[in-house]
């Protein structure tokens, strides 16, 4: 078994699931008492929220470097970043290591494509949903048409992640827009959604909207483990 690098902390939130995922699916491969190799490096997530909004991604992108040649240094095998937004520097971190980056994108249209749906709608971030780091990813690799909400959803759905997600407030409220939200884009013809910022899972589930979900943190996590297993 491999040993997976971690870099987390964007929202711990959801960094702590990315570990229990890890050891679930560890277990489902080899059973018994086995658990995954891994190791983590958390970031103080109100210093990259910080350079977010004052738009210095090339600072993020230069912590995400030291970052990840930590973890290389450390032992890891493989390198994941815990988040969809900071994959918008993943460059800094896939040019400047010697061994491989798996791009959570790329896992999410991996299991898109498997489904064979075609039309997916995405929501995260105004940043994930408004460049193109993420979905030219999945319309290039993988030919997926993507649907983000209008430009005045976009803004709530950014806010409800940044003011209440990333801070460990999930309302019912919240809830019920999102899946508004959603139901939109279903009806403008999206066959799944890819809740494309890893806090959003816990906020929504499957059984919440009639359309399949893709949690992102999960797929990104369940394919480390197939590499770290399999390779």
């Amino acid at each position: 078994m491999k040993t997976i690098g971690l870099i987390g902390g964007m929202s711990w939130e959801s960094s702590k699931l990315y570990y229990e995922f890890l050891n679930i699916k560890t277990k489902d491969f080899l059973g018994g008492s086995h658990s995954a190799k891994c190791i983590l490096i958390s970031v103080d997530f109100a210093e990259i929220e910080r350079l977010t909004f004052n738009d210095d991604w090339n600072a993020i992108g230069k912590l995400m470097k030291q970052a990840a040649q930590q973890l290389e240094r450390a032992g890891a095998d493989i390198i994941l970043l815990c988040t969809n937004t900071i994959h918008l520097v993943s460059d800094y971190i896939s040019e400047h290591i010697t061994i491989p980056f798996l791009h959570i994108a790329t896992t999410t249209g991996e299991s898109i494509k498997k489904l064979g749906l075609e039309k997916i709608a995405l929501l995260g971030t105004k940043f994930t949903m408004e460049k193109d780091f993420y979905t030219k990813t999945l319309t290039n690799d993988f030919g997926l048409k993507i649907l983000i909400p209008e430009k005045n959803n976009r803004q709530v759905v950014h806010d409800i992640i940044y003011n209440e997600l990333v801070k460990g407030q999930f309302t019912n409220t919240s809830k019920q827009i999102i899946i508004e939200i959603i139901e939109e884009l279903q009806n403008q013809g999206a066959q799944g959604v890819i809740l494309g910022c890893t806090e959003l899972p816990i906020l929504i589930s499957e059984s919440d909207i009639e359309i399949p979900i893709f949690d992102t943190g999960k797929i990104h996590s369940h394919a480390a483990i197939e590499w770290s297993i399999e390779y």
